[in-house]
């Protein structure tokens, strides 16, 4: 396992995937294989239903964003993708939206000085669809969700 030294970044990403797609973490390592990668590139996959499931061991550098792989975590939001296909879509289901709360408040406790961002925060993509930033202030300021 090649093991991650430091955990500057928790990077949010969206599957690319139609509403419709019942995506799963096994979908995502094939397609990845497919692509000739070693296996799944994203820590965690959080599917429509709300299930969190886990991708490449927490401790091992992911193959998610480029050059902030070897000190980040990755979690991706199965979606994003409009049902024709053709647009990029902030369509994630409120039990994803449950599950992902949880997720990153477990990685920020693992993680206190790791940032919370989204993938076009370093990339030119719309992958996660949405404004982690804004997102994520909104969560920390959540009294549910506090995080002092």
């Amino acid at each position: 396992m090649n093991k991650r030294t430091k955990t500057n970044y928790i990077v949010v990403h969206c599957a690319a995937t139609k509403p419709s797609m019942d995506t799963s973490a096994a979908d995502i390592d094939r397609w990845h294989r497919e692509r000739g990668w070693l296996k799944i590139g994203y820590h965690f996959v959080v599917r429509r239903n709300g299930e969190i499931e886990e991708g490449r061991h927490i401790e091992e550098v992911g193959a998610h964003a480029s050059g902030y792989n070897s000190g980040s975590v990755s979690v991706c939001l199965i979606g994003g993708l409009s049902e024709d296909g053709k647009t990029s879509e902030n369509n994630f289901t409120e039990e994803q939206w449950e599950s992902f709360g949880a997720v990153i408040y477990t990685l920020t406790n693992r993680y206190p000085n790791a940032k919370v961002i989204g993938h076009n925060d370093i990339s030119k993509k719309d992958c996660p669809t949405f404004n982690v930033g804004e997102w994520y202030a909104k969560y920390r300021s959540d009294d549910e969700y506090a995080i002092e």
